[in-house]
């Protein structure tokens, strides 16, 4: 099963992509994880384009157990 976009995300909570990007980066939106590389980005200073693309992975599961929102391809 693939990842929900983060436009879908936004939506669904009603707020732009950036936020749901931040949230999940931080911590305190518990719906996926952020990777550059292999390795998990935990920290807003590291969303820097040049340090290279963050790859967002936001789980249908835990989105639907936060929002009641599923995800259907």
């Amino acid at each position: 099963m693939s990842g929900v976009p983060v436009a879908i995300a936004a939506k669904v909570y009603g707020k732009d992509p950036c936020w749901v990007r931040a949230g999940i980066i931080e911590g305190w939106l518990p719906i996926g994880i952020a990777t550059r590389r292999g390795k998990q980005v935990t920290r807003l200073e590291d969303m820097d384009g040049k340090k290279g693309r963050i790859n967002y992975y936001i789980s249908p599961i835990k989105l639907k157990e936060e929002t009641g929102y599923e995800w259907r391809e």
